[in-house]
């Protein structure tokens, strides 16, 4: 499976829309940027991506930033992703057995990642970001 650095640019964006915080605002562009070293100019056109994708929303102005569209346990890994590279190639027609054997393989293998990309929530992932509380 290959990730872009655009895609992998937008899991952390929206990873980041979706840790818990204190105030109900948006998050700026700015605040993303610096904490995940992307640059700025890219981040937007990812973002504006997400959003024509029905996954995050935007506000305007000074206190204006993104939020996620639906709550965080409802937005699948492979939704992000499929929303920046799109669903992937689709398998070539193999004609001879072997070729044949190997592409059963092949689609075994993306069904299965296809799976787990579907079933891990960006909730998930956010708690795992989160750090441990130690208790002693």
């Amino acid at each position: 499976m290959k990730i872009s650095a655009k895609a992998e640019y937008a899991c952390l964006a929206v990873l980041a829309l979706a840790r818990p915080r204190t105030e109900d605002t948006p998050v700026r562009i700015r605040d993303i940027a610096e904490a995940h070293s992307i640059p700025e100019r890219y981040l937007v056109q990812i973002l504006l991506q997400l959003k024509g994708a029905g996954l995050v929303l935007s506000t305007r102005g000074a206190l204006g930033g993104y939020r996620l569209a639906r709550p965080a346990d409802q937005i699948s890994l492979g939704e992000v992703l499929w929303a920046i590279d799109g669903p992937g190639e689709p398998p070539r027609e193999a004609t001879e057995p072997a070729a044949r054997a190997l592409a059963s393989v092949w689609r075994h293998i993306r069904d299965a990642e296809r799976k787990v990309l579907e079933q891990t929530s960006i909730a998930n992932l956010a708690e795992r970001t989160l750090a441990p509380e130690w208790v002693i």
